[in-house]
C-alpha cells in the first residue's frame, strides 16, 4: 500500500470515528426539547455527554488537520467549495459549546431556554450539512480543470445531497436516543427506548435509500459489502431495542454509521473529489496528496500520537460509564 492511499484510509477512519462518537451527542442535543420534559430531565440529558462531548470533536479537528497536510488539494477544493455549509457547521459548533457551558450560570427558565435551542439547533444543523457534504462528496460537484469550485450553493442542495442530510439526521438521532437508554435511569430511559423503536424504522428506510441511490452513482464490490453489512447492523438495533438490550443497541447504531461512511468513502475511491462538469477536475488520491516525505513524515507522527489519543478517549469513557437518572440531579 502506497502513502496516499494509507493517508485516505486514515482520513476515512478519522471521519467515521467522528460520526460514531459526535454522532451520538447531536442525537442527545437534537432529543433535548423531546425527551427533556423538565429542567433536571435537561440536566440529565446534557449530563450523559457532558464527559465526553468536547473530546468527540477531537476526532473532526485531526480528521480536518490530517486532510490538510496530506491532501491539500483535496482540501483546498473541499473547503473552498463547501464554504457555507462547513462555516455554519462551523458556527453551530461553536453555539452549542457556549452553551453548555453557559445554561447553569444564571437560575432564570428564559435564559436556560435560550441555551437549550442553541444545544438543539447547534446539533439539528451540523448533523444535517454533514449528510449533504457526504452526498455532494460521492455524487460530485462542479469542478475546472484547475479544480477549483465553479458551482453556487444551490448545486450543493441538490436532491441526492439532501437525502444525505436526512439520513444523517435520522442516524443521529436514533444513536442519540439508544445512548440515552444506555446511560440513563428511570422513565428517561424508557421513553428513549420507545423513540429508538420508532426512530430506527424510518432511519433503516431512508438510509436504505440514501446508500442504494449512492451505489448507482458509482460503487465497488467493498461498497456493496459495507452498505449490506450497514443495513444488517441497523436491522440488529431494531431487534435489540424492542428487547431492551440496549448496549448492543448501541452497538449496532455505531455499526451501522461506521459502515455507511465506509461505504461512501469505498466508493469514492481512488477518487477523493468527482467533477460533474469537467473530467479534468477531477482530484485523486494521486493527483491531490503531497509530496512523499510529507507523507511519510506525517506517517511516524501518527504512528505516535493516534494511540495517545485512543488511549485518554477510552479512558474517559471508562470513568465516565455509569447510567444517570433525576435522582443524581440537585434541586
Amino acid at each position: 500500500m502506497d502513502l496516499p492511499t494509507f493517508w485516505f484510509l486514515l482520513i476515512a477512519v478519522l471521519f467515521t470515528g467522528y460520526f460514531i462518537l459526535e454522532g451520538f451527542d447531536f442525537g442527545v442535543g437534537i432529543l433535548l426539547p423531546v425527551l427533556g420534559r423538565d429542567d433536571r430531565e435537561r440536566r440529565v440529558l446534557i449530563n450523559t455527554i457532558g464527559p465526553v462531548w468536547d473530546g468527540n470533536e477531537v476526532w473532526l479537528i485531526t480528521a480536518a488537520g490530517g486532510l490538510f497536510a496530506a491532501f491539500p488539494g483535496w482540501y483546498a477544493s473541499l473547503f473552498s467549495g463547501f464554504y457555507l455549509p462547513f462555516l455554519l457547521v462551523l458556527l453551530a459548533l461553536i453555539f452549542r459549546g457556549v452553551a453548555f457551558e453557559y445554561r447553569h450560570k444564571r437560575p432564570e427558565a428564559r435564559w436556560k431556554a435560550r441555551w437549550d435551542l442553541a444545544i438543539f439547533l447547534g446539533s439539528l444543523i451540523p448533523a444535517a450539512l454533514w449528510g449533504v457534504v457526504l452526498g455532494n462528496l460521492l455524487r460530485g460537484v462542479p469542478l475546472d480543470a484547475r479544480h477549483d469550485y465553479t458551482g453556487g450553493l444551490l448545486d450543493l442542495l441538490n436532491p441526492y445531497a439532501l437525502l444525505g442530510g436526512v439520513t444523517t439526521t435520522a442516524l443521529f438521532v436514533t444513536h442519540g436516543a439508544v445512548f440515552l437508554a444506555l446511560k440513563t435511569t428511570g422513565e428517561i430511559r424508557t421513553r428513549a427506548g420507545r423513540l429508538a423503536a420508532r426512530a430506527g424504522t424510518a432511519t433503516a428506510a431512508v438510509t436504505a435509500a440514501f446508500l442504494a441511490v449512492g451505489l448507482t452513482i458509482r460503487h465497488t464490490p467493498a461498497a456493496v459489502g459495507l452498505a449490506v453489512a450497514a443495513a444488517v447492523a441497523l436491522a440488529g438495533t431494531l431487534v435489540a431495542t424492542r428487547v431492551r438490550r440496549e448496549g448492543w443497541a448501541f452497538v449496532g447504531t455505531a455499526a451501522a454509521i461506521g459502515l455507511t461512511v465506509a461505504a461512501l468513502f469505498a466508493a469514492l475511491f481512488p477518487t477523493v473529489l468527482p467533477s460533474t462538469t469537467d473530467p479534468a477536475g477531477t482530484l485523486t488520491v494521486d493527483n491531490a496528496a503531497s509530496s512523499a516525505y510529507t507523507l511519510k513524515v506525517m506517517t511516524w507522527v501518527a504512528v505516535f500520537f493516534t494511540p495517545v489519543v485512543l488511549a485518554y478517549q477510552g479512558w474517559t469513557y471508562w470513568v465516565f460509564r455509569r447510567r444517570i437518572g433525576v435522582a443524581n440531579i440537585p434541586r
